[in-house]
Parts: C-alpha cells; sequence; structure tokens
C-alpha cells in the first residue's frame, strides 16, 4: 500500500488509479480497507477508487502521542487526505462510523456525491450494544486491554454482542485476526483506539445532523434491511434530512453491508452515480 503524511501521523491507503470519476470508501472502527476489498473489486473497472486506512484500530502505522482522534479529529484527517492527493469531484462513501457526515457544511467542498451506508447517525452514538460497551470499557483502566483480548478467539468475536452482531454473514477468522492483530500486538495502536473510544459525545451526531440540510448534492442512503446496530429507522430519518437523498435498504445485510451484500450495494452505487452524472461523465 501507498502512504501519505498527515497531520496526525502517516497512514496507508489503496488507490486503484485509473481516470474514472473517483469513489472514495471509509471504514469504520476497528476495520481497515480489506472490509471494502469486494466492493473495490467490483467498481474498480469504471472507477477510481481509493481506501484510506484510518486510525481507527485497525491501522498499522501509530500517529503522533498529541493527535486528534476524536470523531470530528477522523473527519478532519479524510478532508486532509482528499486535500493532499487533491480528489476532486469526490463519491464518497462511509461505513459503520459517522465520519462523512461531520464533512458537510465544514469541509464537504471536495464531496460531490455523498453515500452513507449503516452508520453512526442522530442520537444512535454511541451505536448499540457494542459501541456503548466499548466507550465504557475505555472509560475503566485497563478495560479496552481485557476486551481486545477477546479477539484472539473467533468464536469470542463473532458472538451477537460483539463483531458477529454486525454482519449476516459468518466472519472469517483470518479477517478477524487481520482487523484486530494491530490492536493485540501494539500498545501505540490501543492508544489511538482508546482515543477515539474514550472521546464520545451523545450529541456529536446531533447537531451534525443541523447541517445536513445544506447539503443539497445528490445523496444515497443505503442501508442493512436487518441491521440491529444501526436501526434502519435511523437511516429513513437520516435521509429525510437531506435534501437530494434516496433511501434504500440492502437485502440480507447488517451493518457490514460490505461485506454482507456487496452485489447489492455495489448496484446501488452505480445507479445513483449514473443517475447524478457530473459535466464530463458519462
Amino acid at each position: 500500500m501507498p502512504q501519505i503524511e498527515l497531520s496526525a501521523g502517516s497512514i496507508d491507503y489503496e488507490d486503484t488509479a485509473g481516470d474514472g470519476p473517483v469513489v472514495v470508501l471509509v471504514h469504520g472502527l476497528g476495520f481497515d480497507a480489506s472490509v471494502w476489498a469486494d466492493v473495490v473489486s467490483d467498481l474498480r473497472r469504471d472507477f477510481r477508487v481509493l481506501v484510506p486506512v484510518l486510525p481507527l484500530g485497525s491501522h498499522r502505522r501509530p500517529m503522533r502521542p498529541d493527535a486528534d482522534l476524536s470523531a470530528h479529529g477522523i473527519a478532519l484527517l479524510l478532508a486532509e487526505f482528499l486535500d493532499r492527493l487533491d480528489l476532486r469531484d469526490v463519491t464518497l462513501v462511509q461505513n459503520d462510523t459517522g465520519t462523512a457526515q461531520l464533512l458537510v457544511g465544514v469541509r464537504d467542498e471536495r464531496v460531490a456525491r455523498l453515500v452513507l451506508t449503516s452508520c453512526e447517525a442522530l442520537d444512535n452514538y454511541p451505536p448499540g450494544t457494542q459501541g456503548r460497551l466499548l466507550h465504557r470499557a475505555s472509560k475503566v483502566p485497563g478495560g479496552l486491554f481485557l476486551l481486545i483480548q477477546s479477539f484472539r478467539f473467533p468464536f469470542l468475536a463473532r458472538m451477537q454482542t460483539s463483531l458477529g452482531g454486525m454482519a449476516k454473514k459468518r466472519l472469517p477468522k483470518e479477517l478477524i485476526a487481520r482487523w484486530y492483530g494491530p490492536l493485540l500486538t501494539s500498545r501505540h495502536i490501543r492508544r489511538d483506539f482508546a482515543k477515539f473510544c474514550r472521546d464520545v459525545d451523545p450529541e456529536c451526531y446531533v447537531r451534525a445532523a443541523g447541517n445536513l440540510r445544506s447539503f443539497t448534492r445528490p445523496a444515497l442512503v443505503a442501508w442493512g434491511a436487518e441491521d440491529r446496530m444501526m436501526p434502519p429507522a435511523t437511516g429513513r430519518r437520516l435521509a429525510e434530512l437531506l435534501p437530494d437523498a434516496r433511501y434504500v435498504e440492502i437485502p440480507d445485510a447488517r451493518t457490514l453491508v460490505q461485506l454482507d451484500n456487496p452485489t447489492a450495494l455495489t448496484e446501488e452505487i452505480r445507479r445513483f452515480v449514473k443517475e447524478h452524472p457530473l459535466p464530463g461523465e458519462g
């Protein structure tokens, strides 16, 4: 993977290159670019697809000790990534964390189309049992370290109250090991992860929702139809706030829609881009 130096530190990213329309895929907490592998494989034929590995626990390069790794800090790093690579007219696709919402009305000048798949929004933050457990553990000395140890054992990670509750499909042990290896082996990565988990403001996305009505560019809200952690009702409310949005539910999918049903998700993204062409496209 290539890497790029940002204000918080160096991050890895995937870039399929090419001259097609730019799509940036954004992963959530505890994941890396591999969570988007099937979607990248499909879209790369017609798009330039980039996936930054944000410092959310599965990154391999620790950030600087003074880095702001709150939700807003991560959002600004994403904006900085777009700036540094001079990416324009981006179709920004977000999953799990609500990062992209925090750019709306603040640093959204490079975003031409917005796709929000099952993610934190409105009053669902921290989201579900999993999110609340992480937040509480981060407040107890040694709590996150003990909780993370469960990911050494795939059968524990696959529990419905853990990672398994985010996907309808059985998660391969190889992916679980990849995602949580950095947390299990590096205290600096655990430090970065703990920063994000501790700095939870329950009103963060409620306030961000106030800016969504100003985003008049096209938006697609594609939610996992069977999502338990990010209820579809939240997705419908989110779509109602965006002036030019279409809401769709991805069948046979929970939070990790890109793993559960990548074909349906990529079809919706392709349809969305085709329905909202930019000058020079198509």
